[in-house]
């Protein structure tokens, strides 16, 4: 490969492909070096840099990686360590330019650090204040539901909206889920349940927790959306995240949890028919007493694959795409930017009304469980929503049946034995 020339393969999604052609040209402007860019689905893109260990291989001189695979990466000596870069040439502001909660999920145990942000969540609630602020739509749910339209708080209250503003017939429909089974988006919505009603995915000692009649509850909401209070409409079975977050820039859906850069999508005229009628707020939470406001603390960072020929000047587009400036072409282009700077941008704040939120729901996010085998619990669980939601299965057989293969999968790996099992905050 010529080293006038950098490889980059990332998800697809038009906000990145517009965001990183971007930060391309003007970095190809300061150095004459190209950045070629493949986008392809996520599901594949898994199969194929972390599975297939093609981060292993010479053909790509960066990646962008979800910090879920990071942990099987390192594992497998698939990344480069960035330490060095980082301490010879940090971006502007390192480290303390970021959230601590933007800095965790990418560096290992012995403090090796193997990715730069590029691209955050989190998930947060969507919903269009248009809708909610129309007098007639105030006095007609006031007196369906007896008490104020307003953005909802708990579960509950996310149903009671939905249905009310339910109306195939007109083209709007109460909600979307993005239920199409690739590991992600189906997967991440049954733990926002399961965390958001007090439930756990494991126990202290890393036994599954899930299937209890919490995880019961998660699921089966998540099932009813579609096939018993009919308030999403069967295209979602197709839909994906990214497919889900044009669905509500359409201006299909009154409300959704999804995350949060689909805010800046529903901002976009070209793609949008509903700018300056989204606003965000934080996701519902379960009615009971364990009940709390949760969001997903997973984003996207930029890494250098270990079979990288050109690790220098990948090191140096990583820090160029790191700079306020570049972080802040992120969020125009329709991503997430990751920098306080970047969050706290009177400009940006009043365009994306999300970054207003943006650090308070950072204040109580979690993560799925950062091992190794975490793509593998994580197809488990894909497995086990899909085997629902597509009525293969009842909700309390696919959940006995994962609780089975997540048991065998973490007593495989060792983690029975406490001396082997990995120290993770929060479990």
């Amino acid at each position: 490969m010529s080293e006038r020339q950098l490889r980059l393969i990332c998800r697809e999604y038009d906000g990145f492909e517009k965001a990183f052609g971007i930060q391309a040209d003007r970095f190809a402007e300061k150095t004459g070096i190209r950045i070629a860019r493949d986008f392809i689905e996520v599901h594949t893109l898994y199969e194929q840099m972390v599975a297939g260990s093609g981060a292993k291989g010479e053909t790509y001189d960066l990646m962008l990686a979800v910090t879920d695979w990071l942990p099987e990466l390192i594992a497998g000596g698939a990344l480069t360590p960035l330490n060095d870069f980082l301490r010879a040439d940090p971006p502007d502001d390192w480290p303390h330019g970021w959230s601590p909660s933007m800095l965790g999920q990418q560096t290992a145990a012995d403090g090796t650090i193997y990715g730069v942000p590029y691209h955050d969540g989190p998930e947060v609630l969507h919903y269009r204040v248009d809708l909610f602020e129309d007098p007639k739509e105030q006095a007609a749910f006031r007196e369906t539901y007896g008490y104020d339209l307003a953005p909802p708080r708990t579960w509950s209250q996310f149903l009671d909206v939905a249905k009310h503003f339910n109306r195939p017939d007109e083209g709007l429909r109460g909600s979307v889920v993005a239920y199409y089974p690739d590991a992600h988006n189906n997967v991440y919505d049954f733990l926002i349940h399961l965390w958001s009603r007090g439930g756990a995915l494991v126990t202290p000692d890393w036994k599954p927790a899930f299937n209890s009649p919490i995880g019961v509850e998660a699921l089966q909401y998540y099932v009813d959306l579609l096939h018993v209070h009919g308030v999403v409409s069967k295209e979602c079975l197709e839909l994906d995240s990214v497919g889900s977050g044009y669905y509500f820039a359409e201006g299909k859906a009154a409300l959704m949890w999804n995350w949060c850069g689909f805010a800046a999508l529903s901002q976009t005229p070209e793609v949008s028919r509903i700018v300056d009628k989204n606003l965000c707020t934080l996701v519902p939470r379960g009615d009971g007493a364990g009940g709390e406001h949760i969001s997903l603390n997973i984003y996207w960072v930029l890494t250098i694959p270990a079979g990288s020929r050109n690790k220098e000047a990948a090191y140096q587009f990583i820090k160029h795409t790191a700079s306020a400036a570049m972080d802040r072409v992120t969020s125009l282009s329709g991503g997430t930017g990751t920098r306080l700077s970047t969050w706290r941008d009177p400009e940006l704040c009043k365009q994306f009304h999300y970054y207003r939120e943006i650090e308070e729901v950072h204040k109580n996010v979690k993560s799925p469980l950062p091992i190794p085998e975490g793509a593998q619990l994580i197809e488990i669980l894909n497995t086990m929503v899909d085997d629902a939601v597509k009525g293969r299965s009842s909700v309390p057989d696919a959940l006995a049946r994962a609780e089975k293969d997540v048991a065998a999968l973490l007593r495989n790996a060792g983690y029975d034995d406490p001396a082997r099992r990995p120290s993770i905050p929060g479990y």
